[in-house]
This record gives C-alpha cells, sequence and structure tokens, in this order.
C-alpha cells in the first residue's frame, strides 16, 4: 500500500478517505466515527478539518488526523483484517516520522513560514467574520430602544396636532399599530425588541418619514373624526 502517511507541516498524517479506502469503509461512517469524537480531550490537536480531493478531484468534507488521532480512530476498527492494516499504518507512521526528524532544507523551512501564515490568516478572517456577524445581529443597547420608542410617541403625537384630531383610545391606538407594523416590517422583525442595531438608522429614517396607510385614515374617517386625506 501506498500512501498510507503524507507530510503535512512537518507532520506525518493521514487522511480520513485514506483511512475510508484502507479499511473498506464508507467515508460518511468514517466522518461520523471522528464526529463522535469531537469531545474529547485535545481533539483539535488531533483532528483538522480540510477539503480533500477525492479519486475524481472533487473537493470533499474530511480530516487530516496525525499518529494519535489515526489510533483513537482505529480502536474501533476489529478483526485480523483490521489489525494487519493498523500495523501497515504503524510501520507508515514511523517511516513519514523518520524523516521529519531530518533537518530542514531553506525551501522547507520558507514553505513552513508560509504554511503557518496562512493559517494564521485563515483563523485571523474566521474571526473577524464572526466577529461582524455577532455585532450585526446584537439587539439595540437601552439608549437606542428608547430613542426609537420615543420617536415613535413623538411620531404619532406630531402627526395627531398637526392634522388636529380628537381620538379615542382605540383610534389612536390603531395609529401605533400602524406606525409599529411598518417599522417591524422595514426592520425584519417581529417586535420592536428585535430590532437589531444594525437597523438602528433605518428605523429612526422610516419613524421620520411615516405617515398612516390609507387602510388607517380610512379607518378614520368612517369614524366621521376630521382627518385630511
Amino acid at each position: 500500500m501506498k500512501n498510507l502517511v503524507i507530510m503535512k507541516n512537518r507532520q506525518a498524517v493521514t487522511t480520513s478517505l485514506q483511512v475510508a479506502d484502507t479499511f473498506g469503509k464508507n467515508h460518511r461512517d468514517v466522518l461520523r466515527a471522528i464526529d463522535d469524537l469531537k469531545d474529547v480531550r485535545n481533539f483539535a490537536q488531533m483532528f483538522l478539518e480540510a477539503s480533500l480531493p477525492d479519486s475524481y478531484g472533487r473537493d470533499r468534507r474530511g480530516y487530516y488526523m496525525n499518529r494519535d488521532g489515526f489510533s483513537l480512530l482505529a480502536m474501533g476498527f476489529t478483526g485480523k483484517t483490521a489489525l494487519e492494516f493498523k500495523m501497515d499504518y504503524i510501520e507508515a507512521f514511523n517511516a513519514m516520522e523518520s524523516q521529519a526528524s531530518l533537518p530542514m532544507t531553506p525551501e522547507e523551512k520558507l514553505m513552513l513560514v508560509m504554511e503557518n501564515a496562512n493559517r494564521a490568516n485563515e483563523r485571523l478572517t474566521g474571526v473577524e467574520e464572526r466577529m461582524d456577524d455577532f455585532e450585526s445581529n446584537q439587539k439595540l443597547d437601552p439608549g437606542q430602544y428608547a430613542e426609537i420608542s420615543h420617536g415613535v410617541g413623538r411620531a404619532v403625537n406630531d402627526y395627531i396636532q398637526t392634522h388636529h384630531l380628537q381620538l379615542t383610545r382605540d383610534q389612536r391606538s390603531a395609529l401605533y399599530k400602524d406606525i409599529n407594523g411598518g417599522l417591524n416590517y422595514v426592520c425584519g422583525v417581529g417586535s420592536r425588541t428585535q430590532i437589531r442595531q444594525k437597523d438602528h438608522d433605518r428605523a429612526i429614517k422610516y419613524i421620520h418619514d411615516w405617515e398612516p396607510t390609507t387602510a388607517t385614515k380610512m379607518m378614520m374617517q368612517q369614524a366621521e373624526l376630521p382627518l385630511e386625506v
């Protein structure tokens, strides 16, 4: 058997695809077995999730694993044939690790530095993306929520005063329902308390530009209240 173990970042590793092929297992089953180990201490030091090319050159979800990761995974593989394959892997790891102990050439050192820098950049990009997602989905702070709440009340009162309206409680409630419904719609939420910080400026602009819908105005006309249409 060839290429049971490869060298990656000066460490002897194998892949989930290679393990599945060697032991005659479905790759999905190998992935499931590895995923079930995620709660094991030091999992990240033994396994690295990555996109791996299959025999057709298609990228597939998979894992790199070092000797410890392989040993942990292979504990569940039983039978005489499985034992023989485990011995083959042990020999392959030994041979590859002996090569890793040899002095590095200048080119190998440069490649290692570049690979480490790329991995660091990938991790940093991932952290930044998660932070951006976290910040964009944060809900309004108390000050922002109070600003929007006061803005809603002021917009309704300004409209009533501008049009010299005398409203009952139900009719005033209809105006609040109108402005709040539109506000929730433009911010993509179910209630004002769910508005996110990224939509704060949009909410303020909506409140500033708000006018009752035609339906709300017609309801007030039907109540025979003086309202401009």
